[in-house]
């Protein structure tokens, strides 16, 4: 469960904190550094998204009777899986659009006293904290926890890791090959939303929404290792795929048709798109923020030292 949720903020956290370097390296570029306060004050507000979801969905189910509780909670499962998968398949096709897109937000934002800064900021990063929020409860839900605590560290060393990275590309101190950490991240986090499949559809079966409750496709609860090494390799497998032993019908078709579906969908969309996609949203953030000629910034495919030529400026202060 570590594991996974650490990852998960790791990834979410990461592409956050590369959205605001290209918006504060733009503000930087076109010397409004007076719009900053507003850029932030958007991020602060976004920040406070995930923490108002995950208390409404872990708190907001106790006065709820316990069928109600499976079906908002197998629901909010699959809703989970869908953002997960939606975000992961829109990077693998859109990276590549996704600074051209910032940046041309900010340019109409600018303007004037500067206001429209706060909901791109909010919008931007907000998407990618209520995403983090949902997969976490999700997938902390689905090990059956009986602590928040280990799930919450887990997140805020992938959110502190994040940040220290995410600072560490901007002043150029750190090359990451962010369209490989981005590929081999999405594959895992798929790995994990099948399990989360399965475990919604066999809470909404549980809350008779779905039938087949019972109609157990195998049954090896009984190999469930009780001590040593084995009983530490099937809690890290419960924790970071979910594991289950006792599925129904219904869950091994659910994970295996998620997995065929959308793991080839993804490995298809990272094929096709340039190789610097991922890294073009690091382009503008780089160095600090000012203009370079030498534009030595991170890509996986400008040339065999992996920097930018020359017509690829970055930005540095």
């Amino acid at each position: 469960m570590f594991l996974a949720n650490f990852l998960i903020a790791l990834r979410e956290g990461l592409e956050a904190a590369l959205i605001v370097g290209v918006l504060v390296a733009y503000l930087v570029k076109v010397g409004r550094r007076d719009l900053l306060p507003r850029l932030w004050a958007g991020v602060a507000v976004a920040a406070l998204i995930p923490l108002t979801a995950g208390a409404f969905m872990t708190w907001g189910p106790y006065t709820m009777t316990f069928a109600a509780q499976e079906v908002l909670g197998g629901t909010l499962s699959l809703l989970a899986v869908a953002l997960i998968t939606w975000m992961v398949l829109w990077m693998g096709r859109h990276a590549a659009d996704q600074k051209a897109g910032l940046e041309s937000s900010m340019a109409g934002a600018v303007d004037g006293s500067g206001r429209g800064i706060v909901w791109i900021a909010l919008i931007a990063v907000g998407r990618e904290s209520l995403e983090t929020a949902m997969f976490v409860w999700a997938t902390t839900r689905s090990t059956m926890a009986t602590s928040a605590v280990v799930p919450a560290v887990a997140v805020l060393c992938g959110l502190a890791a994040a940040a220290v990275l995410g600072a560490g590309v901007y002043a150029g101190a750190v090359r990451i090959d962010i369209g490989a950490f981005f590929r081999w991240s999405g594959v895992f986090l798929i790995v994990v939303a099948a399990g989360i499949v399965s475990y919604g559809l066999g809470d909404l079966q549980e809350a008779s929404v779905l039938p087949g409750w019972g109609a157990w496709a195998y049954d090896l609860s009984h190999l469930v290792p009780t001590s040593g090494i084995g009983l530490v390799v099937y809690t890290l497998a419960v924790a970071i795929v979910n594991v289950n032993l006792m599925p129904t019908w219904l869950q091994v078709l659910g994970w295996a048709a998620y997995l065929v579906v959308v793991l080839p969908l993804f490995l298809r969309a990272s094929r096709r798109r340039p190789r610097r996609a991922a890294d073009d949203v690091t382009g503008s953030v780089a160095s600090s923020g000012s203009v370079t000629s030498s534009g030595a910034v991170t890509s996986t495919e400008a040339d065999a030292h992996h920097t930018l030529p020359a017509d690829k400026k970055a930005i540095t202060p």
